[in-house]
């Protein structure tokens, strides 16, 4: 296979324990060029990408995440994620956010927002940042601490959670999925 973007795809993985090295800015602004780059519905764009480096935020984001699935009645989220060393965000040094505007109907919003987080999760990849998709955030943002929470992450007026991805360097190589082609058919 020769087509870079095509490797890109089949070696991007899931990276779930970080060292503490944080991508170059250069490469943020990068990866936060090609999330913007990304298509929408109509070319509304309707989606604000915020890049964390802010060690401190990611931290208290995190430990209010784990707050809520601690106090949660099915403990299997909790224990999966304690199976997986404690971390919510596996210690990355650097989270990308996508905020997405509040609406009763956030049909288009959140595909578009879809397409943005593979934009951001491939272009990472393509730079040799490891990063994994992560929904978690959303735990922190709808709770008790949302507005102060969403404040210091700089959300406009209006806009609400729609994805996030975490970013950095693996601690140990990692290997993505095999594939299931069983998921694959063809019309003729």
């Amino acid at each position: 296979m020769t087509n870079e973007t095509i490797k890109t795809m089949l070696r991007r993985y899931s990276c779930r324990a970080y060292t503490d090295k944080t991508p170059a800015d250069e490469d943020l602004r990068i990866i936060a060029n090609a999330a913007v780059a990304a298509p929408s519905a109509m070319n509304l764009q309707r989606w604000h990408v915020i890049v964390v480096k802010n060690k401190e935020l990611i931290q208290d984001m995190e430990a209010e995440g784990m707050r809520i699935i601690a106090n949660m009645e099915d403990k299997s989220t909790y224990e999966r994620i304690m199976s997986r060393g404690g971390k919510l965000y596996y210690n990355a040094p650097c989270m990308i956010v996508i905020a997405v505007p509040k609406s009763e109907n956030p049909g288009s919003e959140l595909l578009d927002c879809g397409i943005v987080t593979q934009n951001i999760a491939l272009a990472a990849t393509s730079l040799g940042i490891d990063n994994v998709i992560c929904g978690m955030t959303r735990l922190c943002l709808s709770e008790e601490r949302a507005d102060e929470l969403k404040q210091r992450l700089g959300f406009p007026e209006g806009y609400d959670f729609g994805m996030s991805v975490l970013l950095g360097y693996a601690q140990a190589p990692g290997k993505p999925h095999e594939p299931d082609m069983g998921k694959v058919s063809f019309v003729e």
